[in-house]
């Protein structure tokens, strides 16, 4: 598993290059195999997981890209997004939608009807695209346009540009892809201006995709899996059932539900994914998004508020509260609000260090008590076991106050990278290796349980004041 470094070309923008992604991809994959001290031709396959959403495209007869990768967090769609979301046809949208709804209850429906665009999705950035980038749109017109996210980018290049596809974890999280229908959303496509014709095959997520290259790893090694990383970190968490919950802190923040064969309508702040699919078997999530966790906390290492992430759960717990001091996220996205700047608020002479890191890692917890509260009132399921992952899982300060606030146990396991294994615990079961997902279950290893210690109202008084420092921060 291994971070590739975004670039910032313009304020707002963030992009991967993508020779520097192939090529971490391709080294990270060498170093892995010879820390296990094994051979290549030992490797029964290979199963990728990658960020979602963030995308390329390229031209189909050359391979050649016409641009970098835009990533998930980029903003350069903010002011298509607002026109799009003020504008006359998207009310007469949602009005004949609302109808279509009342009239048929059919849940499909429902999500157009309150449908508003963010700027986290792949559509506005691609109608961008073809709005700025004439290259694409001339290809796009010649039927010469292949989009991709990271998966099947690296796909087409690990079979020197024999596969192109995707999976279904992949697409159902660009925003682009209609989960009911399983199909590209030709409506949407339509509205924005997009060429239906850009789109890779969709393939189950666990499925032998064919082989890389030879030349690549020095012998052919078959591709069985190719999975989203939350969905990822969902089936490496065991979170097989309806019920079970997985909450991912790194970069951004995730809260899953497994809705089981059961696809929950977008509803405002949660939207519908399907998880995977492995030949019959279709699995649908529902999730919720907070971003800015880790961007946040690496921001502050390198302003030099702390030197080692490992210090700053003992520097918030060495005060008793933050001393009014708030921390209001919003680094690079907000659904609601793109414009959102992240600032401290109540910041008086006597503020420290430690106050300011408290800040933070409180307003990571607060978050997650937002978007728990929002599950529970949306999703008709009763909730199981939490099961936490990611960089921000090692913090016992963010752990512990998440747990209090929410009133539930939260499970940590040993191992915090859960995308690499649901990649390859997918892998193995396309390859023959496990033969079903009990196998699987035995694999698992918690590391600590992290049990409600305070009671809510304890939390009170610092929530309301965050609540009111997100108020005034907003529309920046």
């Amino acid at each position: 598993h291994q971070q590739v470094e975004s670039l910032y070309p313009r304020p707002g923008w963030v992009e991967l290059d993508p020779e520097v992604l192939w090529s971490q991809f391709v080294g990270v994959i060498k170093e892995a195999v010879q820390a296990a001290g094994l051979h290549m031709r030992q490797v029964a396959g290979l199963g990728i997981s990658t960020q979602r959403a963030t995308f390329i495209t390229w031209h189909k007869r050359t391979g050649k890209p016409f641009h970098n990768f835009i990533s998930w967090q980029d903003l350069r769609s903010a002011e298509l997004v607002n026109s799009w979301n003020k504008s006359l046809l998207l009310k007469v949208i949602h009005v004949i939608f609302a109808v279509l709804h009342f009239l048929t209850g059919n849940d499909r429906y429902l999500a157009p009807s309150f449908l508003t665009f963010s700027t986290q999705q792949t559509s506005m950035k691609l109608s961008w695209v073809f709005k700025n980038i004439q290259e694409a749109e001339e290809a796009a017109r010649k039927n010469n346009c292949c989009f991709g996210t990271v998966d099947t980018w690296l796909l087409y290049r690990l079979t020197k540009g024999s596969v192109y596809a995707t999976d279904y974890s992949n697409a159902s999280a660009t925003g682009v892809f209609e989960p009911f229908t399983k199909c590209w959303n030709p409506t949407l496509c339509n509205l924005l201006s997009i060429p239906m014709s850009i789109y890779p095959p969709v393939k189950d997520t666990s499925f032998n995709f064919g082989s890389a290259d030879s030349e690549i790893f020095g012998v052919p090694i078959p591709i069985l899996a190719v999975v989203a990383d939350q969905q990822s970190a969902m089936f490496g968490e065991c979170c097989f059932h309806p019920g079970d919950v997985k909450l991912t802190m790194g970069t951004g923040g995730f809260w899953n539900v497994n809705t089981g064969e059961h696809l929950f309508a977008s509803g405002r702040g949660l939207y519908p994914l399907i998880g995977w699919k492995i030949g019959e078997e279709v699995v649908y999530l529902t999730e919720g998004c907070i971003s800015d966790i880790g961007t946040a906390i690496k921001w502050a290492q390198d302003i030099n508020l702390f030197t080692n992430v490992d210090e700053t759960a003992k520097m918030a717990r060495s005060i008793v509260d933050s001393q009014g001091v708030c921390f209001v996220p919003g680094f690079q996205v907000s659904v609601n609000d793109p414009y959102l700047c992240a600032s401290f608020m109540g910041l008086k002479p006597s503020t420290t260090r430690n106050h300011l890191v408290r800040a933070i890692l409180e307003s990571v917890a607060f978050r997650n008590k937002q978007l728990y509260d929002m599950i529970v009132k949306k999703i008709r399921i009763p909730l199981q076991t939490i099961r936490a992952d990611g960089g921000v899982s090692n913090n016992s300060f963010v752990m512990q106050m998440t747990s209090d606030l929410i009133n539930k146990k939260i499970e940590k396991p040993v191992n915090a990278d859960m995308s690499s294994l649901g990649a390859a615990f997918l892998a193995g079961l396309a390859s023959g290796f496990w033969t079903d997902k009990e196998q699987l279950k035995k694999l698992r290893r918690i590391e600590v349980v992290f049990e409600p210690q305070k009671d809510l109202e304890e939390y009170k008084p610092a929530m309301d004041t965050w609540l009111q420092a997100m108020k005034c921060s907003l529309h920046w």
